[in-house]
């Protein structure tokens, strides 16, 4: 498949998945262009995860296509491209990962390097120096050579975006990377992979976090089933809504959505709004 005209890196064309017997995913279109800030959110189990996990290749779908850009932007089936290669075109950090109690920090960070190395260049002063800058990143150059056994859980989350900022890749694909993490390093993290990776990809939770992170937002949800005994909890979801923050998380569509009431406020000292979150009854008087 040809190079897209808008520099597209990935692409989704009637993607669906079921985990086990549950369709969780149906009928998606979505295209992510080169350079964007792509967030991705929706309320708790409507298949977020399994979306980004099928945009990294780590999950093939059960229907429809998944697509994988190349160097030159020329786009292949995801489930085609090595996993060497595809490792070197896309960092994928998962929302939660057992590390390895046996592995110091650094030793868990230079895994990253794995697609990039050979077997004996491996170790080298250039490679350490790669890992080091990788933790400096996210405030763990100091930890370097502690036991991953020591670190907190926050801190644990930090050490493994250290390392797929040390794959060094073009894309970068986060499941709920502000997890664990106090708000200081929320914004931190975010704005150190948004600077790092040329193309960015993360699920979020935080509706406000998410407005002013991120460029464009998919809201992924289940839309109406004209069925009237259907559950609307337990139907697949799909893209229901794409565009730009502040269209996609208005005051209608949040209510829709996440069943909340919302309203956007500009920043008094700052070029951006917040999303201010309140419960649907609560009205001023």
């Amino acid at each position: 498949m040809t190079a897209h005209e808008d520099g597209t890196v990935l692409r989704l064309r009637g993607v669906g998945a079921r985990l086990g017997t549950r369709e969780v995913l149906r009928d998606i279109d979505l295209d992510v262009p080169v350079g964007s800030r792509l967030g991705i959110v929706g309320v708790n189990g409507v298949g977020k995860s399994t979306l980004l996990r099928i945009l990294a290749g780590v999950l093939r779908p059960t229907s429809g296509h998944a697509y994988l850009a190349d160097e030159t932007g020329r786009l292949h089936e995801t489930s085609q491209v090595a996993s060497r290669e595809r490792a070197r075109r896309l960092a994928y950090v998962p929302q939660e990962e057992v590390v390895s109690a046996e592995l110091l920090v650094g030793e868990m960070v230079a895994l990253g390097r794995v697609p990039r190395t050979r077997p004996w260049s491996r170790g080298g002063r250039q490679e350490r120096e790669i890992v080091r800058t990788a933790l400096d990143a996210v405030g763990l150059a100091d930890r370097i050579d502690d036991p991953c056994e020591s670190l907190s859980g926050g801190e644990r989350r930090r050490a493994v975006l250290a390392r797929g900022l040390a794959q060094s890749c073009p894309m970068m694909l986060l499941d709920e990377p502000t997890n664990h993490l106090d708000v200081a390093w929320q914004l931190r993290l975010l704005r150190t992979v948004a600077d790092q990776a040329t193309t960015l990809v993360a699920t979020i939770h935080d509706l406000d976090l998410a407005m002013r992170s991120f460029d464009r937002i998919a809201v992924l949800g289940r839309p109406a089933d004209p069925d009237p005994d259907a559950d609307p909890d337990t139907g697949p979801a799909t893209v229901v809504a794409l565009g730009a923050p502040a269209e996609v998380l208005d005051t209608i569509a949040v209510e829709h959505h996440f069943g909340v009431g919302s309203v956007q406020v500009p920043h008094p000292h700052l070029p951006q709004s917040h999303l201010l979150i309140h419960h649907r009854e609560e009205r001023s008087a």
